[in-house]
């Protein structure tokens, strides 16, 4: 199983928490979780007006082996105004357009970072056996 925590913040001192918000899904070949900013397609929904996050941002996919992984899905532009990493005892950056493997058990985050200001979306991951 995947579990997914995302909280939005505002600020240098990261006190202004916009949201925290909880999705889970099962670790079964095709299963999909989405982050971003359109409430139709995605399970964690970042703030609507936080526009250097895209309608469909992040996507985590249970590939066929039972993996799961995290892709930073190309948007509509050419060129990202965020950049995206993840933490799991050490920093990775994840490239625009790019996929990368969750470690199989265990934890970590996704950071999304606004480049033009302090806004940040982190969203935390825990898989279980």
């Amino acid at each position: 199983m995947l579990e997914l925590n995302m909280a939005s913040t505002s600020g240098a001192d990261d006190a202004a928490t916009v949201a925290m918000l909880m999705a889970s899904a099962p670790t079964d070949p095709g299963a999909r979780m989405s982050v971003g900013r359109d409430a139709s397609r995605c399970h964690l929904v970042t703030p609507a007006d936080w526009l250097f996050v895209s309608r469909v941002h992040l996507e985590f996919a249970c590939d066929t082996a039972g993996a799961w992984w995290v892709t930073w899905v190309r948007g509509s532009q050419d060129a990202p105004v965020s950049e995206v990493w993840l933490e799991n005892g050490e920093r990775v950056a994840l490239p625009y357009g790019g996929s990368h493997r969750l470690n199989s058990r265990g934890s970590g985050e996704v950071v999304i970072a606004d480049r033009g200001g302090q806004r940040r979306v982190t969203v935390g991951w825990f898989v279980a056996p």
